[in-house]
């Protein structure tokens, strides 16, 4: 071949692979780039092209089936496929013969069917074919002619070009992956904080980690409390043992008990060829165990018990499923311990409450016969009397109540065996109104039998219920979403600390990259509680504020838009000119516009998030558009609350942390402005925003 044909052929073939840079540029999908490289190889060597992944487990191949015209035909081959399997062990690309065999016979392929005579394929190499989780994939062009512009050499090139691209799209794939699960492990943390009983904690926990692991059964074990066996309760079985009776193993025994002795993680995919199984439960229960992945529970050095998944549904328990049960049993090790303590917790609660109560509350004694001895200053304040006035006073005059009196609480109290009466009621203060209070009473012993003394307790219920709210409110709401990130951070900074990334750099990079964007999540959380502090402090002096919502559009949308555009989003905005001035400050738009457009962003995998904003009578409409998940019929009435998320957002491993709409809300009125939501599950959301545009000055 001439020095001019060789040139012309290599052009050739140039144009072919930047025909694929360009096609795959912007594909980060493994389906995707299997079929774009097929259309491609079609429409280049004008022949029929096919591309064929398997599956992780090879129980299938999906297939993508491009004619010379470029129509595409997408198909699923089930079972295992000899002729591929056979192309997949080669290193380069060859011919093959229809009728090639060793035996003589045709080769049975599915492939086949779709050939004349011969079929030139190649094996795509990716960096990863090393690992087994990797899926093989195979470019091939079928009864290609003399004149087909790709040899086995072009092919093979061909098939390195696109390796890079399918690398990279399986690279993406397991970060997503990645990223599912340490959400999962983060929202599975974050939920095991909100209750104390145990099989909530439980149902918490199960559905999230058996659809994650693709087990038949999670299963829960505890030490009992002689530290001899570990027994699974009825309550904590997984669906599959759900009413067999309880089932124990001693300390050693069983592939639990093992995990149990040795604080370590057991993985076996054949569980009746390990010789610490023990087959007595499903001979017991008809049950039958083929995989087992167990973790220990533990409390720093201490098990108390074990985290069991049955049955891997597709494929083996690997090591990223350990190391998946193991991140979870840490936190839900804590959340049982805790669980198991509430009894005795309560307990203490209640005796430090009545000591604090005594202390802090209104305080009085009084003789068996009645007269007071003493009162403390919170009771004084709340009677609105003096001690002088108090001081030996019949206790039935000085303490009126109603609708109860307070001498047939006084006898009741003298009466009570071991109780402590409580009595709800209203207190009559000395200006004549009267306070709703709980009054608690009881004897005080001196030692010889005889009642001595009586001891009341005064609780003003008024500043009770206020200071029960602002607890609440505080430990619902801040600490259950400030813990989630601070134990990721420690977690983190503990294996840097115990050397687990000593010599590699990349991974140390990765766990710091981890500790860096959790404390940012802290920062954004501390931000957004004082922005929203803000809000509700500045409610109504904000109203008297007046912005050009045009000014404060351009100030948040481009950096948003390029956000947008590196996502592979598609960006619209409209804007109206010349707007007029709007009531609300400047901060608050910008707070409420950034958060419906990030939102937007953040819950649109792929399509197109636009914004329009144009003067409507006396309001300015602001319509944030996008073409994301959706939001659930159900999901909607709640979605302006404090601290709410949707479930299919939780599910998708969106993070967020429930405020951003609350605050969205609360700006909108301290401006007068509303929100409404339009929204279907799976088909984008469209906020509307209306903003009244603010009064002008019309004196001279």
């Amino acid at each position: 071949m001439s020095e001019t044909l060789l040139a012309a052929d290599e052009r050739s073939r140039q144009a072919l692979w930047d025909a694929l840079i360009i096609e795959l540029g912007d594909v980060y999908d493994v389906h995707g780039v299997c079929a774009a490289a097929a259309h491609t190889l079609a429409s280049y060597c004008s022949v029929d092209s096919l591309t064929v992944i398997s599956d992780q487990t090879s129980d299938h191949y999906d297939v993508w089936i491009c004619d010379s015209d470029g129509h595409m035909k997408q198909d699923r081959w089930a079972g295992a496929d000899p002729f591929l399997e056979r192309i997949g062990r080669k290193s380069g690309a060859a011919a093959h013969e229809k009728y090639l065999a060793p035996d003589g016979e045709q080769v049975k392929s599915q492939l086949w069917s779709l050939v004349e005579d011969k079929v030139l394929a190649a094996v795509v190499p990716t960096p990863t074919r090393a690992d087994q989780s990797s899926p093989v994939a195979v470019i091939s062009l079928l009864d290609p002619g003399t004149d087909c512009p790709l040899n086995t050499s072009g092919l093979n090139t061909t098939a390195a070009h696109i390796g890079l691209f399918l690398e990279r799209a399986l690279l993406r794939q397991r970060s997503d992956q990645q990223a599912v699960e340490f959400t999962i492990i983060s929202d599975i943390s974050y939920s095991l904080t909100s209750t104390l009983n145990l099989e909530e904690i439980i149902a918490q926990v199960t559905d999230a980690v058996r659809r994650v692991l693709g087990a038949e059964s999670l299963t829960i074990g505890l030490t009992d409390p002689s530290g001899t066996k570990i027994v699974f309760v009825e309550a904590l079985m997984g669906p599959g043992l759900r009413d067999v009776p309880s089932i124990s193993f001693k300390i050693g025994q069983g592939i639990a008990g093992w995990v149990a002795l040795h604080g370590e993680p057991a993985i076996v995919n054949d569980a009746y060829a390990d010789r610490r199984f023990s087959s007595r439960v499903d001979r017991d229960t008809g049950f039958l165990t083929n995989s087992v992945l167990c973790v220990p529970l533990k409390i720093e050095h201490r098990v108390i018990g074990v985290l069991e998944a049955i049955n891997k549904q597709n494929g083996e328990f690997d090591e990223n499923d350990s190391r998946l049960l193991q991140a979870i049993s840490g936190p839900l090790a804590v959340a049982i311990e805790n669980a198991l303590l509430h009894s005795d917790v309560l307990a203490e609660k209640r005796r430090i409450e009545t000591i604090f109560a005594s202390m802090s509350e209104g305080l009085l004694t009084v003789k068996v016969d009645g007269k007071v001895t003493a009162a403390n200053d919170a009771l004084l304040a709340l009677l609105g009397l003096s001690n002088e006035e108090v001081s030996e006073q019949p206790a039935t005059q000085i303490v009126q109540t109603r609708p109860t009196d307070f001498a047939e609480f006084l006898e009741s109290v003298k009466s009570a065996d071991g109780e402590v009466p409580q009595l709800a009621c209203d207190l009559r203060q000395g200006n004549g109104q009267h306070a709703p209070v709980l009054i608690s009473g009881s004897t005080i012993d001196r030692g010889n039998g005889a009642i001595d003394e009586l001891i009341f307790v005064f609780s003003d219920l008024r500043q009770v219920r206020e200071v029960e709210r602002m607890r609440d409110d505080f430990f619902h709401n801040i600490v259950h979403e400030l813990r989630t990130p601070l134990a990721t951070i420690l977690m983190y900074a503990r294996l840097l600390r115990d050397g687990r990334t000593t010599g590699d750099e990349l991974k140390s990079h990765r766990f710091l990259g981890v500790i860096e964007r959790e404390s940012d999540r802290l920062q954004k959380m501390v931000r957004q509680m004082l922005l929203l502090a803000k809000l509700e402090s500045d409610h109504d002096q904000a109203k008297d504020e007046s912005s050009y919502l045009g000014a404060v559009l351009d100030q948040v949308l481009p950096p948003l838009a390029d956000r947008a555009s590196q996502k592979g989003l598609v960006f619209r905005q409209h804007v109206q000119p010349d707007m007029p001035p709007v009531k609300g400050s400047e901060d608050t738009l910008y707070m409420v516009f950034k958060n419906l457009v990030e939102n937007s962003i953040n819950f649109t995998p792929t399509g197109t998030v636009s914004i329009d904003a144009r003067v409507t009578d006396s309001m300015v409409r602001v319509e944030v558009t996008d073409q994301g998940i959706g939001i659930p019929a159900e999901a909607i009435p709640n979605l302006f609350q404090r601290f709410y998320r949707a479930q299919s957002a939780v599910e998708r491993g969106i993070a967020g942390t429930g405020l951003g709409l609350y605050m969205v809300k609360e700006g909108l009125e301290t401006c007068d402005g509303t929100i409404h939501v339009e929204s279907e599950v799976n088909q984008g959301a469209k906020f509307i925003v209306h903003v009244p545009i603010a009064a002008t000055n019309t004196d001279e």
